[in-house]
This record gives structure tokens, sequence and C-alpha cells, in this order.
């Protein structure tokens, strides 16, 4: 299988409903996503799917969550807008846009992040 990644970025505040400690006050990031995408094959051209292709994509969902308060985000005010569902989120809003998506990853700093993959 070929697999292939693109990185982009968006800023936002959000706040842990229910979790005891400094996540529960109103905070921001400046996260990282990575869509991982594969397939088995190559098309004729050689590539899994176009880079632009990818990135464009991937931007059309983070600009709606891009300088936002995530908790006032119809999805998030009944999902906490924590790593995890923030990356269901965005694979969710991918998965029939992208073909072959393997996953997302969402950073939410250079040593924290979570993977939604679908499964």
């Amino acid at each position: 299988m070929y697999k292939i990644k693109v990185e982009a970025e968006f800023s936002s505040a959000h706040n842990l409903r229910g979790y005891k400690g400094k996540c529960e006050e109103l905070h921001g990031h400046n996260w990282k996503v990575e869509l991982a995408a594969g397939s088995k094959n190559l098309d004729k051209v050689g590539m899994v799917l176009d880079f632009k292709f990818l990135k464009r994509k991937l931007n059309s969902v983070l600009d709606k969550l891009d300088h936002k308060y995530l908790n006032r985000v119809d999805y998030f005010k009944k999902a906490n807008p924590t790593s995890e569902n923030i990356a269901k989120y965005i694979y969710d809003r991918l998965g029939d846009k992208v073909p072959g998506l393997v996953s997302i990853t969402v950073w939410e700093s250079e040593k924290s992040c979570a993977t939604y993959d679908g499964e």
C-alpha cells in the first residue's frame, strides 16, 4: 500500500467540559492537522492523489474551525472539543470527498496528538 500525507494548520480556542484541570478554562491552540491517504495502486501519473487536491479538501474543513471558539461550533456543542473529537469531525467531513482516506491526526502541541482512522 502506498500512503501519502499532507499537513495544514488552524488556530482556535476551546475549553473541555467536565475536565478537572486547567483545560476546563478557555484556552487556545495552533493546531496541526495531518491527513493520510493510501492506495494499493498508483494513477497513470504515478501518484496516489495530487497533494494539491488533498490540501484543498483539508483546508475546506479547517477554514470552518479557524479562529473559532470550538465550543460554539454546532458539532462541539454535544461532543467535547478534544483532539480526538476534532480528528473525528475532520475525518467525517472528508470521508466521502477524499478517496482512500486513511486517517486524520490532530496535534494540539508539538508533543501531543490524537488520530482517528474511521474504525
